[in-house]
């Protein structure tokens, strides 16, 4: 890589992904330390320094000012600083300063990545603050599978709520309380408590055994199978997960402890799916007539849930318009 570098020379800030494994360098980051006059490192238990040496760099254990970082750029020599963690920000305001003074020549200044985060290389992140909590905070390392049950159920709900609200900010936020849920169970799960009676499995079984049931699921994006239509891609789904399950009664699996109105809906679906005929049991009051409306409503397409919450809605603001209020409610916890 040929770069032509002016008569004040050339600063490179070369920064590197802390959650990819270090010498994995960029071609254009190797070629940059390679062609460079000075290689600096302000911190000498950088993780970069074995692989850089190893590559016959020499690497000075330096943390120069801004001012003696341009003064040794002088006659168009290349420095690179290689940056620790998240940056030198001392280094870079004291640059910015100099250049805004307009009584520098100031050399060229490049930041050059080494290294790119890959997609959902957060979530490490993620697990490392999780591993600590649970280590160092008395209430998080006191919780149980049990005593986290009903935050699980509040966050979906919260979800649920964030998406019909259409509030894109707030289910960016609401996501992560899910999926803190997650990595909370699994970090749990991992130490293997005697009073579990199980064997400890990690975040990576919980998120290897969901890779593998996906593409075993998805035989058409991963195998030999076709499917063009969403009806076609859900009947492989059923198929699959029917011999995989191996149930007995195709209302095996439907969890009896959700909202009504989706326990109704779910049982429709099973058997309009199955094509059983079966008749609904007739009987005297309010909830053998809401059974009828959820089944009839899963028949036509429509979640009897989200159409009754809607409307619940719907009716939560006439009651505010009737009392004088204005403008959307707020969340309010009694």
């Amino acid at each position: 890589m040929t770069t032509e570098v002016s008569a004040a020379g050339r600063i490179v800030l070369l920064t590197a992904s802390h959650r990819v494994a270090p010498g994995l360098l960029s071609w254009p980051a190797w070629q940059t330390l390679h062609a460079a006059d000075r290689v600096l490192c302000a911190d000498a238990a950088h993780p970069q320094l074995s692989y850089l040496r190893e590559a016959g760099i020499a690497v000075e254990h330096a943390a120069p000012s801004a001012q003696e970082l341009v003064d040794a750029c002088a006659g168009g020599h290349t420095v690179v600083v290689l940056a620790s963690g998240e940056g030198d920000r001392t280094l870079t305001d004291g640059l910015a300063r100099l250049g805004g003074s307009g009584r520098v020549q100031m050399p060229d200044l490049e930041l050059l990545p080494g290294a790119y985060d890959l997609p959902g290389a957060r979530l490490l992140d993620l697990v490392e603050v999780m591993d600590r909590i649970r280590r160092e905070c008395p209430w998080s390392s006191q919780q149980t599978h049990k005593g986290l049950a009903k935050y699980g159920i509040e966050e979906a709900y919260e979800l649920v709520e964030a998406i019909e609200d259409g509030d894109r900010d707030e289910l960016r936020e609401e996501l992560g309380d899910v999926l803190l849920q997650v990595v909370f169970h699994a970090r749990i799960a991992q130490e293997g408590r005697p009073e579990d009676g199980a064997e400890p499995f990690s975040v990576d079984d919980v998120a290897g055994t969901i890779v593998e049931k996906l593409i075993h699921r998805h035989p058409h994006v991963f195998g030999d199978e076709t499917a063009s239509t969403p009806e076609e891609v859900k009947a492989h789904w059923l198929r699959t997960k029917a011999v995989e399950k191996q149930r007995e009664s195709v209302t095996d699996g439907v969890p009896l402890g959700q909202p009504g109105l989706a326990l109704a809906a779910k049982l429709a679906s099973r058997v309009r799916t199955a094509g059983l005929g079966v008749d609904l049991p007739s009987g005297a009051g309010v909830g053998y007539e809401l059974l009828a409306l959820a089944v009839r409503a899963e028949a036509d397409g429509i979640d009897p849930e989200a159409a009754l919450r809607a409307a619940a809605r719907a009716y939560r603001d006439a009651i505010r318009a009737a009392e004088g209020h204005t403008g959307a409610a707020g969340n309010v916890e009694g």
